[in-house]
């Protein structure tokens, strides 16, 4: 789908986690800071990629940058209780593929239906029960300006739970981290430019960029999903279609073969 794979760090700065519109050391913070230092784990991949891209101007033709990010997620998870808290479904450590796009202000929005696809198409393709569901403005975090959720059905709940989502912060943060994009000279200005070769061509202002996350695959919950909804009535486990191949040809998983 023309995403750069990128290996994340662990470790961000408290500085470029602010930008990204997050609260490190308030007092409900989700992020797990290091004492006496400014950096905080990371808690997403998508504010390590967003790093990456800070104070930079990038050519029109350049964008859009798309990066898929795996990195490992640290939360504190504060203020989680419940049947939600226990188990696999909030965990204080666990695994991500994120995506994350920088692009021109009036691409965003094709940019966000193109995120969501590649997560729908891959949720199709495992066989899992979901929906899509178009967050309601009070739901939003204080960067997304429109943000999808997935949930998936499970079991074990006895309803959906959040598999993924995908969120377009226009320029929220681009405006916090400072990136950039220098658009293309118009037609116009290059034939004025054509017309006089004595004068000396202008150069094109630089514009604040939008910038937009998604998430592939969170591992935990996804085990969640695959575990719950491919069980058989004896325990064992359906592998899905797709995923065999990585499993060497096994169709289930279950107990061992009696010797």
């Amino acid at each position: 789908r023309g995403f750069t794979p990128v290996a994340t760090p662990d470790l961000v700065r408290t500085e470029v986690l602010e930008k990204c519109g997050f609260q490190p050391r308030a007092s409900n913070t989700q992020t797990y800071s290091v004492e006496g230092t400014d950096l905080c784990l990371a808690g997403t991949a998508e504010v390590p990629l967003a790093g990456s891209q800070m104070d930079r101007v990038i050519a029109a033709g350049d964008l859009p940058v798309k990066m898929a990010g795996f990195g490992r997620c640290f939360r504190t998870e504060a203020g989680a209780a419940g049947r939600k808290g226990k188990g696999l479904y909030r965990v204080h450590q666990f695994s991500k593929v994120e995506m994350f796009a920088v692009c021109a202000p009036e691409e965003s929005d094709a940019m966000l239906q193109e995120m969501l696809e590649v997560e729908v198409d891959m949720f199709r393709e495992l066989g899992l029960h979901f929906r899509v569901m178009d967050m309601a403005s009070g739901d939003l975090g204080a960067p997304a300006y429109r943000k999808f959720d997935i949930e998936a059905w499970m079991p074990g709940m006895g309803k959906y739970g959040e598999i993924s989502s995908a969120s377009n912060c226009t320029d929220f943060q681009a405006r916090r981290l400072n990136v950039r994009y220098r658009p293309s000279s118009s037609s116009s200005e290059q034939q004025a430019t054509a017309g006089n070769s004595s004068k000396k061509k202008k150069k094109v202002k630089t514009e604040f960029a939008h910038t937009l996350n998604a998430t592939v695959c969170a591992i935990p919950r996804m085990i969640i999903a695959i575990l719950e909804n491919f069980q058989e009535a004896d325990g064992s486990v359906l592998i899905p279609d797709v995923l065999q191949p990585f499993m060497f040809g096994q169709q289930r998983i279950g107990p061992p073969p009696p010797q």
